[in-house]
Parts: structure tokens; C-alpha cells; sequence
């Protein structure tokens, strides 16, 4: 049975913008006052972005300044991702709702089947990661990187990772959100992070070339937003059964995001705990 969900792209914006709408989302969606929601967004200018409870002394703050790069704290786990280049989706709703419900492994399966389906459309020959890839040889699972290690049943090519998601659960409501890098150097965001010396610094840039990829690698030609945006859509709507219903943003959402970006996510308190 098809069921309708609203379909949101915003333009490019900061860090902190992004995920106060993300969070804006949320929070309407598990009130039950919007639908579940599928939103495609992208960030300008780039921005580093760090795990809930990661350090923020991964930083290396002059490194960042120097590059224009803006920083934020998602509300969701994870190690830092570097957004730039890429397609970033989040999926919002209430906990009830079927293809969110269960656990979170439950509900990320089902929405990784979208996210494979979306990737097929694009020519890639994606799968979902087993357990056995989530311990690469010679990776830090406690390193500062997100990408640079594939976790249970994220997605990857040739063994490399594609598409990083992580999954919130607030009061009855889901966010999971993730990106997909379309094209550019994934070396990129070591230069924003804090290293014991350079010859770290270059492993784990190294590191991060062996084990992560983007579209345009694999593709060998560039895939445009618009382009990936579209079979996100189309293999959400397919594998979800879905009626994907183009809309904006309601005024409260707009309004709470605004809140929250001032209060939490453009706040040093939040961007910068330990």
C-alpha cells in the first residue's frame, strides 16, 4: 500500500542552519503536525561536521579558519565528515511509522534498501557493508574520520565506503541523515584535523583514499546534484512504496529552525563540548 511522505530540497546552506532543519523536522514529524519526510539538501561553504559525542579538540581550529570551512555538531553519532561535493539526505518521521519502526538496525536495513536502489539507478554497484568490513586492517576505529571506516551495513563499492549514514531517535521520533560524495578529494578533510604530526596527518589521508570513494570515482565521470537527487527520489518511492509529495518547509518549521540554529547549533556550548 502506498503511502505519502513529503519530498523537501532546500538550497545549499551552513552547517548550522542544516541541521537545525533537520531537527526542526523532527521534531514536527513525531508530533504527527507534518508527514515523515525525505529532504536532499547540499552545504555552502563546505562544513566539518562532528559526531554528538566526538571530541571537539578533533579540530584543528586555525587549519579550518584558514580554509573557510564552517564546523557544526550533528545530533546524530558518528566521526567527523567533511560536506562538500555531495548530495546529503535526511529521512524524518515517528517512530511508529512502518518503514521506522523496530531497531535501528531494522529501520536502517529497510531504508539502505532505498539508498542501494537509488545508487543502481546511477549505474554504481553498490551493496550494503557486512560486519566483516567494519574492522579494516590497519583502521582507527576511534580516529577522528567517519569515512574512513565502513560501519555494519553502510554502503560500499569494491568494498569502499559510499554513502555514511548515522540514526537519531528522539521522544518517539527518527532522523537519519547521510551523504553521499558526488565527486572531489576526500583527502580534504584531514587538513581541518588535529594530527599528532604531518606524517599522521598523510596516513590517515591515505587511509581514507583506500577505504572511501565518490560517485565520480567509481563512475569515472561526474554525476551532477540534480541527477543523484532524482534516482533518490525515484528508489525511495519504488522500494518504500511511496508517494513522494514535493513541499517546503511550514512557517513553524522555518521559525524552530531559527531557534535552534541561535540556541544549539550555532552556539560554541553545543559546536564545542567535549
Amino acid at each position: 500500500m502506498t503511502t505519502s511522505w513529503r519530498l523537501i530540497h532546500t538550497p545549499p546552506a551552513g552547517g548550522a542552519w542544516n541541521m537545525a532543519v533537520d531537527e526542526a523536522i523532527l521534531e514536527g514529524a513525531r508530533a504527527g503536525a507534518v508527514l515523515p519526510t525525505l529532504r536532499l539538501y547540499a552545504w555552502q561553504p563546505p562544513c566539518l561536521s562532528l559526531g554528538y559525542a566526538q571530541p571537539f579538540s578533533d579540530v584543528a581550529l586555525p587549519r579550518l579558519a584558514a580554509l573557510g570551512w564552517d564546523v557544526v555538531r550533528r545530533p546524530t553519532g558518528g566521526r567527523a565528515i567533511l560536506h562538500t561535493d555531495e548530495l546529503t539526505y535526511s529521512v524524518t518521521g515517528p517512530q511508529d511509522e512502518p518503514r521506522l519502526a523496530g531497531s535501528v538496525l531494522e529501520s536502517y536495513q529497510r531504508l539502505s534498501a532505498a539508498l542501494l536502489e537509488a545508487l543502481r539507478q546511477l549505474n554504481l554497484p553498490a551493496q550494503a557493508a557486512g560486519a566483516h568490513l567494519s574492522a579494516a586492517e590497519g583502521a582507527d576505529p576511534k580516529g577522528p574520520v567517519c569515512f574512513e571506516v565502513p560501519s555494519d551495513y553502510e554502503i560500499v563499492v569494491g568494498g569502499k565506503k559510499l554513502i555514511g549514514s548515522a540514526q537519531a531517535r528522539r521522544k518517539g521520533g527518527v532522523l537519519q541523515h547521510g551523504a553521499l560524495p558526488l565527486h572531489g578529494d576526500l583527502r580534504r578533510i584531514v587538513e581541518a584535523l588535529a594530527f599528532p604530526d604531518e606524517t599522521e596527518r598523510q596516513a590517515a589521508a591515505q587511509r581514507l583514499l583506500e577505504r572511501a570513494v565518490t560517485v565520480e570515482t567509481v563512475l569515472g565521470h561526474p554525476v551532477t546534484w540534480a541527477a543523484a537527487a532524482q534516482a533518490f527520489v525515484f528508489a525511495f518511492e519504488r522500494v518504500l512504496e511511496l508517494e513522494l509529495i514535493p513541499s517546503a518547509l511550514t512557517e513553524q518549521e522555518l521559525g524552530r529552525a531559527g531557534e535552534l540554529m541561535q540556541e544549539k547549533y550555532a552556539n560554541d556550548q553545543w559546536t564545542r563540548k567535549s
